[in-house]
């Protein structure tokens, strides 16, 4: 699965359906591609996360997005302790 260079909220609804069934069990998605987004990137992994059950991974996530997930209290949902 490839993440775009930005994931908004104008366009996070057309991604979902473009990952389709989502990652396989194990995965690592690289996050390093994203410069532009906002909370619908929260939304959208946390979206991938339970979506499949298959519980990816996210390496490489940006400082900001860490931050933005904090604030919204999700972070420990989504990104493993380091």
């Amino acid at each position: 699965m490839v993440i775009p260079r930005e994931l908004t909220l104008a366009n996070a609804g057309s991604f979902l359906p473009a990952a389709g069934a989502g990652p396989a069990a194990g995965a690592r998605i690289d996050l390093a591609p994203l410069e532009r987004f906002d909370s619908a990137a929260v939304a959208v992994l946390l979206a991938l996360r339970r979506g499949s059950g298959a519980r990816p991974g996210f390496v490489n996530v940006p400082s900001k997005l860490r931050q933005l997930a904090a604030l919204y209290g999700v972070d420990s949902l989504l990104f493993d302790a380091e």
